[in-house]
């Protein structure tokens, strides 16, 4: 059903906590696992390649001492406008992404908000 799972990952606490469930995800339909990652100029902690290469590096890691095999994409520009790019070229299945409380981040619309209303496949909304 999910051949494809585009799994967006960034520095916060809830991209750490939806790990489990994209990983639960991927090893039930033994999907093909791509994480992406997105240099963004307007969020210090992800404005350097040498970050986002870091992260992507970790997080690769982690899903292979699962069992899990994954492939990485890493890009630069606008979040949600890149990762619905990438979804598009993979022809992804399923974007898996974690949920921020808006009332934390009063910046704007929240990733997961902007995937669900830009994304070219379904997007599953990790609490």
């Amino acid at each position: 059903m999910f051949a494809t799972v585009l799994f967006p990952i960034d520095r916060s606490q809830e991209a750490a906590e939806s790990v489990s469930r994209a990983l639960e995800l991927v090893q039930a339909h033994n999907s093909r696992l791509v994480l992406v990652s997105v240099v963004d100029p307007g969020n210090p902690a992800m404005a350097t390649e040498a970050a986002v290469a870091q992260l992507l590096a970790t997080a690769q890691k982690g899903f292979q001492q699962a069992g899990v095999t994954c492939e990485v994409v890493e890009r630069r520009g606008n979040p949600a406008f890149v990762i619905c790019d990438v979804a598009d070229e993979l022809g992804a299945d399923v974007i898996v992404v974690a949920s921020r409380d808006a009332t934390v981040d009063d910046r704007g619309p929240t990733m997961a908000s902007q995937l669900i209303r830009l994304a070219p496949c379904p997007v599953l909304v990790v609490p």
